[in-house]
């Protein structure tokens, strides 16, 4: 009845329009009532009132429509089971087809079996797909339950007070109390929560797999605000978006009976599935419940995709319908021929049927007679092989990781061949190349650099420590954490409902105890501990001598502290206590010595230039001492001394939890904190900030912009508790910062020291570029009052704007951010993962061409190219940095035209694309991938061995990965770690996600999930190489066997005047390809190994037969259609000879070329088989003796069987005689003959290099190393060839023999060619 109602609603919603509201004329205030009153929610809404309270009247009205919180994942219930599942299976074509041949055979006319035995294949196929399709509705139906039935506290108009429920019994309207960790039932808007600011925190891991705390704020101007909410009292009503999928946004308003209405926008809205952490109690209304819930929305399940193999093998289907069609035709043309030169024969019943209606009616008989020429199993045998090869791909050890406790996952379940085929690799930097634990390691202030040497000895040590204990040690800390917030969740069963569609149940674990330390992410003692700089804490120590007058600070100093004070309020980081786990550490004012509070204000005032001269707000009133006394309170001041280096970041007594969005957060607020400039609480209205020598500071928190991918900063607007000044502080790309930071113009002395200080931070961001660091640049800007009230008016409207929200926030800070003063910048290092390199050099040698996208600036991103060994010390570089779309263009056709010049010279070269490697920033590539440049920019990139895109948007890289897939028509794959890899991850043929330190958004994207890159080597080179060869080989199999055995039936008809008529009974026919031939493929395609894993992983180069589709070729298929061809001629007309003349009948002749074609089909598979094990002698030798004597024991019981024949004691009789069992195997022989000799002669003469590597792994180990070095020097010698010199190049990258051309250094001319 739900269903019903939701469908209706539906309907009326398209029949019926709705009402909009007008926009505003003007831009209010934030307590104008007016601005609420004039919003409007555009397109189709839904309207939510109070389940209990004064709307209950209509509350029915409103809401009968809506989804209940029960959800059902499962397909079928008890009374749908058979009909949905037969409609279901009759999608499939081929189910159809053998449907209608069902039907077919129960037209007298054209009747070849009985009506019964022509179902048994298809029955038989329905039966084992419904009896899977039932296992795995009942295991959904199992999860359904224990998440419907979990307990949620639900207000009750009958009992006034909050009961226990099931999460099913909740409905849109409820009002529903949670309390810390416990799990959301429904996405609801947060009403009440005990937090003082009205706030509350929820983990999103079982939503996006990131366990950072995120915050929820209460609406605003709620009548009961500071109290508990009292549901009768709420008489707002709600209008919000329909039902989406958008994780990230959400829009609506609640109106008050004062019809004022408040608007709602993504930060009052607690999903499902999401974790209440960090608050005692709070209380959200329901808006979505149920499958409307966005959590359920976004739950697609395991990802299907139609493979590479699987188009191809449904072009050969075509091609077996259209050899039936020849073969039916031929049949019925012959048998309306044979009757007309029979005229008046005495044995033909006279009828009235023509030859030519009788050769119509014998068309449609031979199809039923050769339905087997179309492989309906075939399908059902390349779901269940594929589902063999995953269950080996899962179990591997060596995708285990013992840190994070994972394995490998397969999301897509049908295209495990095209591992195999992969030809292009797209993969992002951070968090997929390498580790993304940002470690800070240098910075530079006011335009001096402090190389913090001692940070680097620390990490050297740090890396030698992991090196010793597997690389990945570093892990384990945060790894720690995940596991055990996992457990805290499973035991409410919530993260059950992201499981539910994808089929993985989750075990039950015992919940940890509630005051057992769990450690954030991004917080192991390597990205913890900084050690600092000597000269930066002997500046810094100023501030806390005694005898030091901040009066006489030099500039040099306020830049140091603002720019400390940036990293550690910049951030929307969360601080936690270790002994109250994931609770929010409150801003506290500690007791604090202080100079005089003019002398600090002296301090920040030298910053202060002409055009901010208004240092003292006229709202700043009062003596100094009581202004001191509002902010803090005494303490004893703190300082550095060069013996304590280091000592912030230790494990103390006073630790704090630094819980990031973003390991780069992370960083910077570890970083602030070694130097004393402790984050020390965050509420939604303050930060207490410590900084060296003042003591603990309460920051009044007036804004935060967040972070987003177009704007490529953040910002936070503060008011100063020193000067009272609103200050913004920014940090973000350097790209972006640099063009934002402009000196001011009414001071000459300002404007020079602005630009040497500019002059020298990009000097050094250069240099941070090329030792492989990420780099942020850190501003601030102090906004006079009446500027800050112009902008506030519009960033007011704009927060509680309903329609277009998104872009007027967009507008709000772009006007805020500009004109800003720039403090510094950092370079963090993000070290690459274990084996990358390694991998990278394999995957190239396998053919695969790897381009490498990534957000970075373009120095950083080619040292880490030359890192992980994806640029070689001979490559040519070739640089695209262009400002206009002509130069592009122009610039595009100049490098191509030297490439082509270039390798013309060196024609004999056999590898054409070995010695350039191309660079484009993302501007370039903006122009690029317009309509008229992308033919020109493809071409360029077919003549380089890899590509690295800097500076590219999420946008940009799904888009370079959609132009190369179809435009090169090749095979693509695609790795990300993060959600902003996401779109080029869904476009690639192969999407890979890596489970790392940013979420699961990539990881729920993609086919297949793994924990390191190193991991995608074996993924592709092994498993990747075995699955197509496996597959493609028990295709062509399929193929082979079906065609073999119809061609016997159809060389009968020769015989037979083209009767239609068979010379076997209509059991075995039947059973010949459904049971005898039809296990020992299914092994084939799941264990059959041409090379061994380890020869695979040292000859990478054994993988382009996989690429060029070597195993599955047009001429592969219908060659094996020839040998099927020859070996049904031998195995008919050699029975047919030996007994010709004698007095055999028609059963006693079919009863040698079925035993012989059974051994012909089952030994061309061990001639095939390129591994036999006991399993394959288990199977084959099996479907023989169960061939034999299931036809023996048939002819022995079996007296009225198969009308009109009799094969009463007929297979008996010819097994007891030794005659039938010399023409068996003289048929096999000379069947097998042939094949045997090509595979001979073709192996001797042109053996295939897997073939030479597969006899390398049958030598003993001394003799096997002998020829893998001998291997590896002749490919060395056959690659030195096609390399070619770099000269006058001398700037040389740390860690790597690669250097960059001299042209690359001038990066001021970035739209000149660099091409050494």
């Amino acid at each position: 009845m739900e269903q019903f109602y939701w469908v209706r609603r539906r309907w009326r919603q398209l029949i019926s329009g709705r009402g909009l509201y007008s926009a505003p004329a003007s831009q209010p205030t934030k307590s104008s009532p007016e601005l609420h009153n004039t919003e409007r929610l555009p397109g189709k809404r839904r309207t939510v009132v109070a389940r209990h309270g004064s709307h209950q009247h209509e509350y029915h009205n409103i809401s009968k429509g809506y989804h209940g919180n029960r959800i059902r994942t499962t397909k079928y219930s008890l009374l749908t089971f058979i009909p949905m599942n037969l409609f279901q299976q009759f999608h499939r074509t081929a189910n159809l087809y053998f449907l209608f041949l069902v039907m077919l055979n129960w037209v007298p006319v054209v009747e070849a079996f009985q009506k019964e035995i022509t179902m048994i294949p298809l029955v038989v196929v329905l039966i084992v797909i419904a009896i899977k399709d039932a296992l795995e509705d009942y295991r959904r139906y199992r999860f359904d339950q224990k998440i419907n039935n979990n307990i949620a506290s639900v207000y009750s108009g009958k009992h006034q007070t909050y009961v226990d429920q099931h999460w099913q019994e909740v409905r849109v309207g409820d009002f529903v109390r949670l309390s810390c960790n416990e799990i959301i039932p429904a996405d609801m808007l947060l009403l009440y929560s005990s937090d003082p600011h009205g706030v509350c925190y929820i983990e999103t891991a079982n939503l996006d797999g990131e366990t950072n705390l995120k915050q929820r704020e209460v609406v605003r101007d709620l009548p009961q605000q500071c109290s508990e909410l009292t549901p009768e009292n709420f008489h707002g009503r709600i209008e919000c978006e329909n039902p989406n999928n958008d994780l990230s946004r959400f829009r609506g308003y609640v109106e008050h009976p004062s019809k004022v209405r408040v608007g709602l926008h993504n930060n009052n809205l607690l999903l499902r599935s999401c974790t209440v952490r960090n608050t005692e109690t709070v209380i959200g209304i329901v808006v979505y419940a149920g499958h409307e819930t966005k959590a359920m929305m976004n739950n697609s399940g395991p990802r299907y995709k139609r493979s590479k193999l699987e188009r191809r093998l449904n072009v050969d289907v075509l091609w077996s319908v259209v050899l039936l069609v020849i073969m039916c035709l031929t049949t019925a043309i012959g048998h309306g021929l044979w009757l007309s030169n029979l005229k008046e024969a005495p044995f033909l019943i006279t009828d009235s049927v023509s030859p030519a209606l009788a050769g119509f009616y014998l068309f449609w008989t031979m199809i039923i007679v050769l339905q087997v020429l179309i492989p309906i199993s075939l399908y059902v045998s390349v779901e269940v092989v594929k589902l063999g090869q995953i269950f080996f791909i899962q179990n591997d050890k060596d995708f285990y990781n013992e840190n994070l406790d994972s394995r490998i996952q397969c999301r897509a379940l049908n295209i495990t061949e095209d591992l195999g085929q992969i030809q292009y690799l797209f993969s992002d930097k951070t968090g997929t190349l390498t580790e993304n634990k940002m470690v800070f390691r240098r910075c530079t202030i006011a335009g001096v650099e402090y190389p913090h040497e001692e940070n680097a000895r620390r990490l050297e040590v740090y890396e030698q420590e992991d090196e010793a204990m597997g690389r990945s040690q570093t892990l384990k800390s945060r790894t720690s954490a995940k596991s055990l917030s996992c457990k805290s969740l499973s035991c409410n069963r919530s993260s059950l409902s992201l499981q539910t569609l994808t089929g993985y149940p989750e075990e039950e674990q015992e919940p940890p105890s509630p005051t057992l330390h769990q450690q954030s992410p991004f917080s192991s003692p390597m990205e913890k501990h900084v050690a600092p700089d000597r000269l930066l804490v002997q500046k810094l120590n100023c501030l806390s001598s005694p005898l030091f007058l901040l009066r006489d600070a030099s500039m040099e100093l306020t830049y140091i502290v603002d720019f400390f004070m940036a990293l550690a309020i910049c951030n929307t980081v969360v601080v936690s206590s270790p002994n109250q786990p994931r609770h929010v550490k409150v801003p506290e004012v500690s007791p604090t010595k202080l100079k005089s509070l003019d002398e600090i204000k002296m301090l920040f005032q030298r910053f202060g230039l002409p055009r901010f001269s208004a240092l003292s707000p006229p709202h700043n009133t009062g003596s100094p001492r009581s202004f001191t006394r509002k902010y803090f309170t005494r303490r004893k001041a703190t300082s550095f001394r060069s013996g304590e280096l280091g000592s912030a970041g230790e494990p103390g007594a006073d630790e704090l939890i630094y819980e990031a969005e973003s390991p780069d957060e992370a960083a910077l607020v570890h970083a602030a904190r070694a130097y004393g400039c402790t984050l020390r609480g965050r509420s939604v209205e303050h930060l207490l900030v410590e900084l060296p020598g003042m003591g603990s500071l309460a920051v009044r928190l007036l804004h935060i912009l967040p972070f987003d991918s177009t704007r490529k900063r953040m910002s936070v607007v503060v008011r100063h508790p020193l000067t009272n000044q609103v200050v913004v502080y920014t940090k973000g790309a350097d790209s972006v910062i640099m063009d934002l930071a402009e000196s001011p113009k009414s001071a000459e002395r300002s404007d020079s020291m602005q630009g040497h200080i500019r002059k020298q931070t990009q000097k050094h961001l250069d240099d941070y570029a090329r030792e492989g660091l990420r780099t942020l640049c850190i501003a601030k800007k102090v906004l006079e009052e009446e500027e800050y009230e112009v902008w506030l008016k519009h960033q007011v409207f704009a927060e509680t704007s309903i329609e277009n929200r998104e872009e007027l926030l967009m507008e709000s800070a772009l006007r805020l951010e500009t004109n800003i003063t720039l403090l510094g910048a950092t370079g963090i290092v993000d070290r690459l993962q274990e084996e990358v390199p390694e991998t990278i050099e394999a995957l190239q040698k396998a053919g695969v061409k790897v381009w490498v996208l990534t957000g970075d600036k373009q120095e950083t991103a080619i040292n880490i190219a030359c890192a992980c060994r994806l640029l070689r010390s001979t490559d040519h570089l070739l640089t695209a940095n262009c400002g206009s779309k002509g130069m592009c263009e122009t610039l595009l056709l100049d490098l191509r035209k030297e490439v082509e010049r270039r390798e013309a010279e060196r024609g004999d070269a056999t590898d054409v694309t070995s010695g350039f490697a191309m660079v484009v920033d993302g501007c370039t590539l903006d122009f690029a991938l317009q309509d008229d440049l992308k033919d020109n920019f493809l071409e360029l990139s077919q003549h380089c061995r890899a590509v690295i895109c800097c500076r590219s948007t999420p946008l940009q890289k799904s888009q370079v990965v959609r132009l190369v897939r179809d435009k090169l028509r090749v095979m693509t794959l695609a790795i990300g770690d993060g959600a902003n890899d996401v779109s080029m991850i869904q476009v690639a043929d192969v999407g890979v996600g890596i489970s790392g330190q940013e979420g699961m958004q990539a990881v729920m994207s993609s086919d297949f999930a793994i924990s390191r890159f190193k991991h995608l080597r074996k993924l592709l080179l092994v498993h990747g190489h075995w699955c197509y060869s496996r597959l493609a080989n028990m295709i062509l199999y399929f193929f082979y066997k079906n065609v073999m055995y119809v061609n016997l039936l159809f060389w009968y008809q020769f015989f037979c005047g083209f009767s239609g008529n068979v010379m076997t009974n209509s059991w075995v026919l039947i059973f010949f390809n459904l049971l005898f031939t039809s296990a020992p493929p299914l092994l084939y395609g799941i264990l059959d190994k041409d090379v061994s894993a380890d020869t695979l992983m040292k000859l990478p180069e054994l993988y382009k037969s996989g690429q060029n589709s070597k195993a599955y070729l047009p001429s592969t298929f219908w060659l094996t259609m020839l040998d099927a061809l020859y070996q049904s001629l031998v195995c008919f007309f050699i029975p047919y000879f030996a007994l010709n003349g004698s007095d055999a009948d028609l059963l006693s002749f079919g009863s040698p070329i079925n035993a012989s074609a059974l051994l012909i089909i089952l030994l061309h598979q061990v001639i095939e088989s390129h591994s036999l094990t006991w399993l394959h002698a288990v199977v084959l030798v099996g479907s023989a003796l169960f061939y034999f004597s299931f036809t023996l024991v048939f002819s022995m019981v079996c007296v009225t069987c198969s009308p009109p024949s009799n094969p009463l004691g007929v297979d008996k009789l010819q097994m007891s005689e030794m005659h039938f069992y010399g023409v068996c195997a003289l048929t096999t022989v000379l069947a097998l003959i042939p094949r045997l000799l090509f595979h001979a002669l073709h192996n001797t003469i042109s053996p295939s290099n897997t073939l030479k590597a597969a006899m390398m792994d049958q030598f003993n180990p001394e003799d096997y190393c002998k020829r893998m070095q001998r291997w590896n020097q002749t490919q060395a010698q056959t690659n030195v060839k096609s390399l070619i010199t770099v000269e006058h190049s001398d700037i040389m990258i740390p860690n790597c023999d690669f250097r960059l051309p001299e042209e690359l250094k001038e990066f001021g001319t970035p739209s000149s060619p660099v091409l050494s």
